[in-house]
């Protein structure tokens, strides 16, 4: 599934390995060509995906040229396999990252080739170039092994069964396997003696055994439950195991446009996908994720609780506030998609929306987990005084578009869940609120939308005040209850969302043409917003259309079952990869469409 056409490995082409503080892309070719160190926010070590092999590059490959290459997952893990199969032989390659048990050790990979049939010759080439291929990096052998170092950097070390020797700085070995035999190799912090003395069949039996077991806490046996477990795979890999935080995407600046210029940083925690992590991890069984993330967005409200707008919209892994913006200039980007960035300037956006997601979050993590503290509620009065001061202020909304604020529905709608959620809580437990204003505020906003978003002349809602544009966000409407799924305004919208915003299941954010981001070139489909829709169809009744279009998205997961942000119109992966909101979206419409398949009255309840 390499993209020979454009001399790049394509995004939908590799599998993704982690231990919960980092993770790794493993191309089809055998190539760990995206790795950042020691945390998943620090800079990469390997970052070939973004400028070509010079930039740092992994590969372990046998001299197969004509072998057919496949990659698969060991069943419920993260422990990945990549194969060569010809008519000669078969090679088989088992990456991993070891889940790290104590404070002092730090991430490492490990990379097993093993001769399945017949003998095999295998090249290995290990060149890193820390600090975002920025820093000059040395290698030199050191008792067998090679160690790589830069100015400022932390030192790495590559070790292994094979003997290995340099080819300027970087790392080589050529050897062959007899059919049965294995060369194992492990790469990680040159002071770290586990990367030269583990044991590693017992380091893969453990890694193994610790997915092995959470997966299998999942409550989920319907229709497509291998989708759902990778997707439940997916997002424990995302989860921070240290501070509870969950990046929205394993990578940065992949494109969201061939050759252009939507290239971000999703290394970081955007407070929007609060609820739709909780609601995933608590509907599958997973209560100790949701309340070790809902732990963690409770510190960034106590440390926000001196900004004006009460809380950002994202915040980094460890919670810092500071994401500043740069340009790799001298990394080319993935097929030339320019700048390169890292950081995230969308940080100092103002989203209204975020307090809607954050009270949803609160309020299902007190239903199903743990009650809010008296000081937690006192931030909740807080944030919701905000939101009844300001909920008709212009914003940059949910999709963060560089141009003018505006008044989205989106953000209105959000503003409705916020203080709805605030006022049910506060009644199931007996808090004490400002009833009338709360009341008066949430009824409000109930009929601006239904008064200025609402287009008598189109005959459905418009995502933006005064304009006639959809955005695909709308689709949240009956999903978080503002209006009923059944309800003919809605599905008079739901059907010019399909019209105008739909192709063969897949769904664009918004029509570019119709409104503006500030942005040039024309995104792909947005995988998220596609599963939203099919909920959206089942939740309406058209259960049959829901089935024939979530088969079609299936299909466009990459072949180890994984999805990116965006799609492109042939279905191939666009943007930063794995995408959390779209595993957690891909979670809820298997859920619900499930539901409705069987024939089930029972509903787990938001």
């Amino acid at each position: 599934m390499v993209d020979h056409n454009a001399g790049i490995r394509s995004i939908d082409a590799h599998g993704v390995i982690g231990d919960m503080r980092t993770c790794a892309l493993v191309a089809d070719d055998g190539s760990i060509d995206y790795f950042c160190w020691p945390d998943l926010d620090s800079p990469s070590v390997f970052t070939a995906l973004l400028n070509g092999d010079e930039a740092g590059l992994f590969t372990i490959a046998p001299d197969r040229p004509n072998a057919r290459r496949q990659q698969i997952y060991l069943p419920d893990s993260n422990v990945l396999q990549t194969r060569w199969l010809d008519d000669d032989g078969a090679v088989e390659l088992t990456d991993w990252m070891p889940i790290l048990t104590e404070e002092n050790t730090m991430p490492r990979l490990v990379r097993r080739v093993y001769a399945v049939k017949g003998d095999s010759r295998i090249c290995l080439k290990c060149s890193p170039r820390l600090d975002y291929a920025r820093a000059e990096t040395r290698a030199t052998v050191e008792h067998g092994s090679i160690v790589f170092q830069a100015e400022g950097q932390r030192s790495m070390r590559l070790a292994g069964s094979e003997t290995l020797t340099l080819d300027g700085n970087t790392a080589v070995a050529d050897f062959t396997l007899k059919e049965g035999e294995s060369a194992t190799f492990v790469f990680g912090c040159a002071e770290d003696r586990q990367v030269m003395e583990e044991d590693l069949d017992l380091c893969l039996k453990h890694t193994l055994r610790f997915w092995q077991r959470w997966a299998r806490q999942s409550n989920y046996t319907g229709r497509w439950r291998e989708m759902v477990s990778r997707s439940a795979l997916v997002l424990k890999l995302l989860v921070s195991q240290q501070h509870g935080s969950i990046a929205a995407a394993a990578t940065f600046s992949l494109p969201e446009t061939p050759g252009g210029e939507r290239n971000w940083d999703y290394r970081a925690t955007w407070i929007r996908d609060a609820s739709f992590t909780v609601y995933a991890f608590m509907r599958l069984g997973y209560t100790d994720e949701a309340n070790h993330f809902m732990s963690w967005v409770g510190d960034c409200i106590e440390r926000s609780s001196d900004l004006p707008q009460k809380l950002q919209i994202m915040y980094r892994l460890d919670g810092g506030r500071e994401l500043p913006e740069q340009e790799l200039d001298h990394l080319s980007g993935h097929g030339g998609a320019k700048p390169v960035r890292i950081g995230n300037d969308a940080f100092g956006q103002v989203q209204l929306d975020i307090y809607g997601e954050l009270m949803d979050a609160v309020y299902l993590s007190n239903k199903y987990g743990q009650a809010i503290s008296h000081r937690g509620w006192k931030h909740v009065v807080s944030i919701i005084d905000y939101v009844c001061n300001h909920w008709q202020t212009k914003d940059a909304g949910i999709w963060e578009i560089r141009d003018e604020p505006k008044h989205f529905l989106h953000s209105r709608l959000m503003c409705w869940v916020a203080i709805d959620r605030a006022i049910r809580l506060a009644q199931k437990r007996s808090l004490a609120m400002p009833y009338e204003r709360w009341l008066k505020a949430r009824g409000g906003i109930q009929e601006d939308i239904w008064t200025h978003f609402w287009n008598k002349k189109k005959g459905h809602f418009t995502a933006i005040l005064g304009q006639d544009t959809l955005d695909a966000s709308l689709l949240l409407m009956p999903l978080l209850r503002f209006v009923s799924a059944t309800d003919p305004a809605w599905l008079a919208t739901l059907d010019a969302i399909k019209e105008r915003l739909v192709c063969d299941g897949m769904v664009k954010r918004y029509d570019q043409s119709e409104m503006s981001d500030g942005l040039s070139g024309e995104e792909g489909s947005f995988a998220a917003c596609s599963f939203w829709y099919v909920e959206c169809l089942a939740r309406a009744g058209r259960i049959d259309e829901a089935h024939m279009e979530f088969e079609k998205l299936m299909k466009y997961a990459s072949p180890v079952g994984l999805f990116a942000e965006e799609l492109d119109a042939r279905g191939r992966h666009l943007g930063n990869t794995p995408q959390a909101l779209t595993h957690l979206a891909l979670i809820s419409a298997a859920y619900f469409l499930n539901r409705k398949l069987s024939g089930s009255d029972t509903q787990w309840q938001p």
